[in-house]
């Protein structure tokens, strides 16, 4: 079996822990699947914005390319890098047990975003991070910090900014959790989509490749989010939009909860939802539509 993947430290630690969790699965030897490294454009392309270059499809146009044509059977992603949209042919299968969804606040000069001095520079290329970083400091300056983990690790060491954001879920799967100043609090910063999880994408015809991921899959993951997605397909969200979502699971139940900001930061927009496991994606996009209408076209699409 071949899995495909970006190459970064993260791409591939997310890769391994999905051969991992298929060896013992199905008590295979570590190589009877193969890691296929393939590099994107995202990755290629690290001095310009990802939405002066094409947005989140530019870390998986190659690899969905390597899977349509069959070079390899499965597609290891964070889902949060995931267009609203996949190409024909292509869907998720699985979804691992979700990581750590927050936020991690890194600085040697300020112990949280709050008690960064005033005017203060902060690393960050995510639009959704910049607005919800604005939305509460608004003296700040933003600086473009894009790059690996390891890269931006070090820009924040050179002194390039005084803090940057980080996924906890990233750092905590590179061991690099002790970077951590503070992990965020979901109710000061909402995460991106999908943040802290890890999905397989396949063919969608692919039965024998989808039968062999069936372990891994965690239900209560994949529903949260398909709740999210749903959310961010509704509202056309690309890595232009200041989106955010968190959905929870509570026995029968699932709560969403919903964000959309100005670039600027400014202005902000909150949904809330609550309801049937099954509705996951139709609450996400209820939601969508709600902020839709009382955005208006103040949201950047």
């Amino acid at each position: 079996m071949k899995i495909g993947t970006r190459g970064s430290r993260l791409a591939l630690a997310q890769a391994h822990e999905v051969r991992r969790r298929l060896c013992a699965a199905h008590g295979w030897a570590a190589d009877e699947v193969e890691i296929v490294v393939i590099r994107t454009t995202g990755d290629a392309v690290l001095d310009r914005p990802l939405a002066e270059i094409g947005g989140k499809g530019l870390f998986t146009k190659e690899i969905e390319e390597a899977l349509l044509d069959g070079r390899i059977d499965g597609a290891v992603h964070s889902m949060k890098d995931m267009p609203a949209v996949l190409p024909d042919g292509l869907t998720i299968s699985t979804m691992l047990p979700r990581e750590d969804v927050r936020d991690a606040f890194l600085s040697a000069r300020a112990a949280s975003l709050d008690d960064l001095p005033p005017g203060a520079k902060l690393g960050t290329s995510s639009v959704r991070r910049a607005a919800q970083a604005l939305n509460r400091r608004p003296d700040l300056t933003i600086v473009p910090f894009r790059g690996n983990v390891q890269t931006r690790l070090k820009k924040l060491a050179d002194g390039v900014a005084d803090a940057t954001f980080l996924a906890c879920a990233g750092l905590n799967r590179l061991g690099l959790a002790g970077e951590i100043t503070q992990r965020v609090p979901i109710e000061v910063m909402l995460p991106a989509v999908a943040q802290g999880a890890i999905g397989v994408e396949i063919r969608a015809g692919d039965d024998d490749t989808r039968d062999l991921l069936a372990p891994l899959n965690d239900p209560p993951t994949f529903t949260a989010v398909t709740a999210e997605r749903g959310f961010m397909a509704e509202l056309e969200g690309s890595c232009r939009t200041p989106l955010a979502a968190h959905a929870v699971i509570d026995g029968d139940a699932l709560h969403l909860t919903c964000e959309a900001l100005t670039l600027n930061g400014r202005e902000k927009w909150r949904a809330t939802r609550t309801g049937a496991l099954a509705e996951a994606e139709a609450l996400g996009r209820d939601a969508g539509r709600e902020i839709a209408r009382r955005a208006g076209d103040k949201l950047v699409r």
